[in-house]
């Protein structure tokens, strides 16, 4: 049996500082449905990346990003670029 998955995936670090930056999650998810990319990227929220002096962290695959501190206002530009 096979299983579907998306092209694209956000993984979010959901540690104890990160998981407060709930903000930004909610505008990955808006952006996302905005561009209409539900079957295209999922996001998956992953245990701490113990980088915490960099909350909010995020990794974009398949391309291996990684990105910190990530800001509302960067969304739209990470979206974009995946």
């Amino acid at each position: 049996m096979s299983i579907q998955f998306p092209e694209k995936s956000i993984f979010i670090c959901n540690g104890s500082k990160c998981g407060k930056h709930k903000d930004v999650r909610k505008a990955i998810k808006e952006s996302i449905k905005e561009r209409q990319l539900k079957d295209t990227i999922e996001i998956f929220k992953m245990e701490c990346s113990d980088r915490c002096k960099h909350a909010p962290v995020m990794c974009v695959q398949p391309i291996n990003k990684w990105y910190s501190d990530v800001r509302v206002e960067e969304v739209e530009k990470i979206i974009k670029d995946m």
